[in-house]
C-alpha cells in the first residue's frame, strides 16, 4: 500500500499504539545534495506493510515523526546509520528505542557486514528482488515495481528481528547489542562539527600552522556545503582545498591560480571568505592551533609479533563464540592493547573486555598459549 495523504498515515500510525515493534526503511538521494532528501518511508507492521511518499502533495509526516520518537514502539532497522540520519535531519531527534539487524547478525555470527539480503535468505527464507536497488527514488509517480521493491524491505525484517531478537536471548547477548544501540541512539553520532571535520582528511599537516589552515578550510567548506545544500566537492573539491592549505595564496589573483579552481574565483565571494579563512590561520597564534592526532608510540621489541598473536587470539575468540570480528576490534585496537595494557579501545571495555581483552592481556603476559589441535586453533592456560 502506498500512503499519500496525511490522513491515511494518521491511521497507519493509529494502529501502531499497541505494537511491540515496527520495522523502517527508507529510499532517499543524496548525489546532488549535502543532506540525504527523503523519498520514501517503507514501515512495516503484524498486519501490512506500507510505503510513505514524504514527496505527495500536501502530506504532514507529524505522524511518522511522532511514531518514531515512541518510547513504547521499538524501531526495527537494518543497517540504521543512514536512515537515522534523515529522522535526525528533519525533526531533531533520533528515533527510540532501536535495534539495528546488522549490529544484531554481527553478534550472532553472521560475518562482519550481512546484508539484508543475506539474512532474508537464511532467516526468513525469502528471496530479496534487488533490480530496483539503484532507481531514482525521486521521480514521480512511483512504479508497482518500486513500491513491490521498497516494501521487500520491512516486510521480511520482521521475520529476521523475530529471529535474532530469540537467538540473543537463548545465547545470553541481549545487552550485547543494547551497549551498541546506545551509539546509534546518541544525537552526537549525527552531529557533524566544521571544525572537526578536518580529521577525516587522509593526509596530515606535521606543522602546527598547516593543521589550522586545514582545520578553517574544511570548516568553510562544511558550512558552505550545508548552507548550499550540495555535496561538499561541489564546492570546493579536496585536492584544491589541500594545495590552498599547502600553497597559502595571499590575494585573489594568487587563489584563481589554484589548479581546480576556475579563473576569477578569487574575486568571487566564495573565494574572498577563503582567503578570509586563509587569513584568520595565519594570524592564528601557534598554541592555538590545532594539534595532531597523537602517535602512538610504538617500542622496539616484539610488539609486531604480539600483534600477530592477538589477532589469532581473535579470531580463535571469535570462532568460539560465533561472532564477528569486526565488532570486537580492527587492527589499531590491536596494536594499541599491544602496546599498553590499558588501552582506551572498546575490546577492553564491557562485554569485549569479558570476551577478548582479558584473554589478550594474559596471552601478553604469558599465562595462556596459543596451540593448535587438529586444524582448529585452542587456547590452554600456562603457568611455570
Amino acid at each position: 500500500m502506498l500512503i499519500t495523504t496525511t490522513e491515511q498515515l494518521a491511521r497507519f500510525c493509529a494502529a501502531q499504539a499497541e505494537a511491540e515493534f515496527v520495522t523502517v526503511d527508507t529510499e532517499f538521494m543524496r548525489e546532488r545534495t549535502y543532506y540525504p532528501k527523503l523519498c520514501l518511508v517503507q514501515l512495516g507492521s503484524a498486519a501490512e506493510s506500507v510505503a510513505v511518499d514524504p514527496l505527495a502533495k500536501g502530506i504532514d509526516l507529524t505522524p511518522l515523526f511522532d511514531l518514531m520518537a515512541n518510547p513504547k514502539i521499538l524501531k526495527v532497522f537494518h543497517a540504521a546509520r543512514q536512515d537515522v540520519e534523515i529522522f535526525v535531519n528533519l525533526t531533531g531527534k533520533v528515533p527510540a528505542p532501536m535495534f539495528d539487524t546488522q549490529v544484531a547478525a554481527m553478534v550472532c555470527g553472521f560475518g562482519d557486514s550481512a546484508s539484508y539480503e543475506t539474512l532474508a535468505g537464511q532467516l526468513a527464507n525469502a528471496k530479496i528482488d534487488k533490480s530496483s536497488r539503484f532507481t531514482d527514488w525521486s521521480n514521480r509517480p512511483l512504479t508497482e515495481k518500486q513500491i513491490e521493491y521498497a516494501l521487500g524491505d520491512v516486510s521480511h525484517l520482521r521475520r529476521v528481528y523475530e529471529k535474532l531478537r530469540d537467538q540473543l536471548a537463548k545465547t545470553g547477548r541481549t545487552d550485547w547489542v543494547r551497549e551498541e544501540m546506545a551509539v546509534l541512539t546518541s544525537p552526537d553520532t549525527y552531529l557533524i562539527d566544521p571544525q572537526t571535520v578536518w580529521r577525516r582528511f587522509k593526509w596530515r599537516a606535521d606543522k602546527p600552522r598547516l593543521r589550522a589552515l586545514l582545520r578553517e578550510l574544511a570548516a568553510w567548506r562544511e558550512a558552505e556545503a550545508q548552507r548550499l545544500d550540495v555535496p561538499r566537492n561541489r564546492v570546493v573539491r579536496d585536492e584544491a582545498l589541500m594545495e590552498i592549505a599547502c600553497h597559502p595564496p595571499s590575494d585573489a589573483h594568487g587563489l584563481s591560480r589554484i589548479r581546480g579552481l576556475s579563473t576569477g574565483f578569487g574575486d568571487s565571494r566564495q573565494g574572498k571568505e577563503i582567503l578570509a579563512a586563509v587569513e584568520r590561520a595565519q594570524s592564528l597564534p601557534i598554541e592555538q592551533c590545532p594539534t595532531g592526532e597523537a602517535r602512538r608510540v610504538i617500542p622496539n621489541g616484539g610488539v609486531g609479533a604480539v600483534m600477530d598473536l592477538l589477532k589469532v587470539l581473535l579470531k580463535q575468540v571469535c570462532d568460539e563464540h560465533n561472532v564477528a570480528s569486526k565488532i570486537i576490534a580492527n587492527t589499531d585496537d590491536l596494536e594499541a592493547i599491544a602496546v599498553d595494557d590499558n588501552a582506551d579501545v572498546p575490546a577492553m571495555q564491557g562485554w569485549r573486555r569479558d570476551l577478548f581483552g582479558n584473554r589478550a592481556l594474559d596471552l601478553k603476559h604469558g599465562k595462556l598459549v596459543l596451540g593448535v589441535k587438529g586444524r582448529k586453533v585452542e587456547v590452554i592456560p600456562y603457568s611455570v
